[in-house]
């Protein structure tokens, strides 16, 4: 299986670092990408709509800063 043209040349190991409750939020989801590995966090990490979608822009904005950065997921 090949890797989806999102991730080619963006990963220094196709990895994914586990989206842990209560433990993964941006500040690691941003970092891990940067690093070379697919960051996620929970979506369950986030209680309201609003907090929810305030952590997708955090993240979003700051990998905008690294385009070269790995892709991030949620887990819902």
């Amino acid at each position: 299986m090949s890797l989806p043209e999102s991730f080619r040349g963006r990963l220094s190991l196709p990895a994914i670092a586990a989206p842990m409750f209560l433990v993964s939020g941006p500040d690691l989801v941003v970092e891990t990408c940067r690093a070379g590995l697919v960051g996620t966090f929970p979506s369950l990490n986030q209680r309201t709509t609003d907090e929810y979608a305030a952590w997708l822009d955090r993240v979003g904005e700051r990998l905008a800063k690294h385009p070269d950065a790995a892709p991030f997921g949620i887990n819902l």
